[in-house]
């Protein structure tokens, strides 16, 4: 219970450069609808978004398009704004808090062959399992937040 506590908590603070990440949230129109494109991690398993650190000589948001072409094998069409931020766990014993800003992507091309294929799975979902799939509560209110956003914008 308590764990869940803290899983959900996130206080607004600055968080130092090199605990803070970059994820890309993939998205992409599918028959009129919008769709979330998951990842497994490699350790646990768990549905995530591809996230990673901010690489040098890089922006946020073109690293979290890297992570998307090596994690999920999937590239397109980046935002520059992060639809929002999360708070995960990392390393063995899920003791260091990093925030990650997760900048929609709105996939143009997934991949048949990509750097970690036989390390993850890739899921496509609406929303509502997206929402039921993903690890933390806090990735689905993000996909809400897209889809709300991204939805008005759609061509049909």
């Amino acid at each position: 219970m308590f764990r869940d506590f803290l899983t959900n908590w996130s206080p607004k603070i600055e968080t130092p450069g090199d605990l803070r990440q970059a994820g890309a949230l993939p998205y992409a129109v599918i028959e009129g609808r919008v769709a979330f494109l998951l990842i497994t991690t490699r350790r646990t398993g768990r549905w995530i978004f591809p996230k990673g650190g901010i690489e040098p000589n890089m922006t946020p948001w073109e690293s979290a398009a890297l992570e998307a072409v090596e994690e999920a094998g999937v590239a397109g069409e980046i935002a520059q704004v992060p639809v929002g931020s999360y708070r995960a766990s990392t390393g063995g014993n899920a003791s260091v808090l990093i925030d990650v800003d997760l900048y929609p992507l709105r996939v143009t091309q997934q991949l048949d062959d990509w750097r970690e294929k036989g390390q993850r799975l890739r899921h496509w979902a609406a929303l509502d399992e997206a929402k039921r799939l993903l690890a933390d509560r806090s990735l689905g209110r993000l996909a809400e937040k897209v889809e709300a956003t991204y939805a008005a914008s759609i061509v049909r």
